[in-house]
């Protein structure tokens, strides 16, 4: 069985709770982002473990609010995703070290937001069930359900013209789209407009998930087939093994 073993992370007045394994030496790290509400780092870990199994460094962690982290869920935004992510790469990742980023609903922007973050150092992406956002909504913290960030993202249509769909449109490197069979959270034109995007230049893939719905964490976690293909597929053409993008 693969070791992972526990850490945590200062940042800005909270403790994040981690997870990390694999080789020391490996060329390339996966990073796992849990989505918004329930959605923590626990489910990830089989994902995780099996990453790590095929010689890449692996991480996962809790955003604040979440699972084992401190802080309050109703402070945190998807800026303070994006520097929590940050944050935790830049510490527990090698120096220009290879990334390979998989984010799970709401992290579906948090992966964008890293894309742009740190370019051609990106050499694999996952978008599991993603949502893509507004501008207006990235600095709003998400409250308790009922505020300005809720209203934001409840505009019709109001995801159009999200700058992640840029950054994904230009995005050159290993791409994966996990689509499960039905979502009620994630719209079919969020979806559509996400795989157009990385249709453009990404050496893209769409993988869909017969039978899932949207917490596609939760069906990796207890789907070992789909979970092993999943990983094999962001994987393919050697993507984060230390050659080209």
């Amino acid at each position: 069985m693969t070791d992972l073993f526990s850490f945590t992370h200062a940042h800005d007045g909270e403790l994040l709770s981690g997870v990390y394994g694999g080789d020391a030496d490996a060329q390339a790290t996966v990073v796992l982002l849990h989505g918004a509400g329930i959605g923590t780092k626990d489910r990830l870990l089989p994902l995780l473990a099996e990453f790590v199994s095929r010689g890449r460094r692996g991480i996962a962690f809790d955003f604040s609010g979440h699972g084992e982290s401190t802080g309050e869920l109703r402070e945190l935004s998807l800026r303070r995703r994006f520097e929590q992510a940050v944050a935790v790469i830049d510490t527990r990742v090698p120096a220009g070290g290879r990334l390979v980023l998989v984010g799970f609903s709401m992290s579906g922007q948090t992966v964008a937001d890293l894309v742009g973050h740190y370019g051609e150092r990106v050499a694999a992406v996952g978008l599991c069930a993603p949502a893509v956002y507004s501008k207006e909504a990235w600095d709003v913290p998400f409250g308790e359900g009922d505020g300005r960030f809720s209203e934001i993202i409840r505009r019709p249509d109001g995801w159009r013209g999200a700058p992640a769909l840029d950054v994904l449109r230009d995005y050159e490197g290993r791409a994966v789209l996990a689509v499960p069979e039905s979502d009620a959270i994630i719209p079919p034109a969020v979806t559509e407009a996400i795989q157009d995007a990385l249709s453009a230049h990404a050496r893209f893939t769409r993988f869909d998930v017969p039978g899932a719905e949207h917490m596609l964490g939760m069906w990796f976690e207890e789907h070992a087939e789909d979970r092993r293909e999943f990983v094999t597929t962001v994987l393919a053409d050697g993507a984060g093994d230390g050659g080209s993008r």
